[in-house]
């Protein structure tokens, strides 16, 4: 599904942030990345969907090469991705139900399809009951629940979640582990970078550990590990 062909990325003052990268994601599996502070998890992240392109190599979405999509498709091929940072980044003037519906206003769906899909993604997150509550009314783990509906709401083919419990308290952490679980079970894709020893070790799927731009490890039903 995901490729990942010798790929290296080379900043600006030359300096790698990724090296040699070979790295393939079947259909359906759930993924852990972990690694110390710079080790490359978010910029390989980033390559796939588009917000970073590597110096040499390729990165395939479905043996599309994602460097060849142009910039018109590249809001069509993000639909493909949902995406949830540490940040929320929820707007705070809309509802949670307005945060999720937003998504869907840009892409131009229909207001018939935005009433009917929207209560249903909340409701597989956890929020039916909230959805008419604005983020200050939310707890963190709430707020990122939210996020993770909006990321859902075009019903993605893969999930990418950059450090998703970072601003939130254990027991907030493991509610969004089981529900990026849940989510895996019904067929997408997850790809989760993480320093959150237990949620990578609740999960207990396969483990790639990162460190300074490489692949050092990689494990089916693995546990945290720094190599």
């Amino acid at each position: 599904m995901i490729k990942f062909d010798a790929v290296t990325k080379i900043c600006k003052d030359g300096f790698p942030i990724l090296e040699g990268i070979n790295l393939e994601v079947k259909p359906g599996e759930f993924i852990s990345i972990v690694g110390p502070s710079g080790a490359g998890k978010s910029t390989l992240l980033k390559m796939i969907y588009a917000e970073e392109q590597p110096t040499e190599g390729k990165v395939y979405f479905e043996e599309v090469p994602v460097d060849s999509i142009s910039r018109r498709k590249l809001p069509i091929y993000r639909r493909n991705i949902g995406t949830v940072f540490q940040d929320s980044k929820l707007l705070p003037k809309k509802t949670a139900f307005e945060n999720v519906a937003y998504a869907l206003e840009v892409a131009g769906a229909p207001k018939s399809q935005i009433l009917e899909d929207v209560p249903q993604i909340l409701d597989i997150v956890g929020l039916a009951e909230k959805m008419e509550n604005f983020p200050h009314q939310l707890s963190g783990g709430e707020q990122q629940k939210v996020a993770m509906a909006r990321a859902l709401i075009h019903k993605p083919k893969v999930i990418i979640a950059d450090e998703p419990t970072g601003n939130l308290d254990p027991v907030s952490s493991l509610e969004i582990v089981d529900l990026l679980l849940k989510i895996n079970e019904l067929g997408t894709t997850v790809l989760v970078a993480s320093h959150d020893k237990d949620v990578v070790n609740k999960a207990h799927r396969r483990v790639i550990v990162m460190e300074k731009g490489k692949i050092v490890d990689d494990h089916a039903k693995s546990k945290y590990k720094i190599v």
